[in-house]
């Protein structure tokens, strides 16, 4: 579905639909959703809980720009808050994400003064990451920010159905961190992107070269 595309104070919005590449825009969260609710009534629990994270993400993202924060950055110093002096595998644990992105976001945000990243006198092999005094101050700054954004996600919602979601949430999560260690006991494993480009480049060379070698021969014409 294209959407259209409308004009309000002199900005390019597009209304509903896919992003457009050519203007580099995304639609709203409340367009597009409302678009897919309308048509799938009975979507699945991932899916919707996929459309709330990515509204919280964008209503979060557009109160950090003003404190030129992205919303990386605040996946790291939120957990660094909390547990300041991880080393940076075990912040890459807490944040679920690969070392090699903790270690781009990690020497950004170093840039940007808010952490410092040290070895430490008994093990000179693991670095550990420690913020700095702007590092802690933004807590005051940003905290806030996704209190008013949780406060808005849930307005209108009943104490006890937000009580009640919560309690599914947390029984959802620790079910899925069960199948994920049954799955390693299977020896099923989580790969990572690289592996699952590979994957799908191996599947693509099969699919070719089983079209190639079924392919009609196409004789020349004497």
């Amino acid at each position: 579905m294209g959407g259209c595309v409308t004009r309000s104070e002199d900005k390019i919005v597009r209304v509903g639909g896919d992003p457009d590449p050519a203007l580099g825009i995304d639609p709203p969260t409340s367009v597009a959703g409302q678009e897919w609710r309308e048509a799938v009534p009975n979507d699945r629990l991932a899916h919707l809980v996929k459309d709330a994270l990515r509204g919280l993400s964008r209503g979060l993202q557009m109160r950090l720009t003003e404190h030129d924060v992205s919303f990386g950055h605040w996946t790291f110093l939120r957990i660094l808050w909390e547990h300041d002096g991880l080393t940076q595998r075990e912040l890459s644990d807490h944040a679920g994400l690969m070392e090699s992105t903790t270690f781009s976001a990690l020497v950004a945000m170093e840039k940007l003064g808010y952490v410092i990243r040290r070895h430490l006198p008994e093990n000179r092999k693991k670095v550990h990451v420690f913020l700095t005094p702007e590092g802690h101050a933004l807590k005051d700054t940003l905290v806030p920010l996704a209190e008013e954004v949780n406060a808005i996600a849930v307005r209108g919602v009943d104490p006890a159905d937000i009580a009640a979601t919560r309690r599914t949430l947390v029984a959802m999560v620790q079910n899925l961190i069960a199948d994920e260690a049954d799955g390693l006991k299977e020896q099923r494993r989580m790969p990572s992107t690289r592996q699952v480009s590979r994957i799908i480049d191996r599947s693509e060379r099969r699919r070719n070269g089983t079209k190639a070698a079924g392919a009609p021969r196409v004789s020349k014409a004497p």
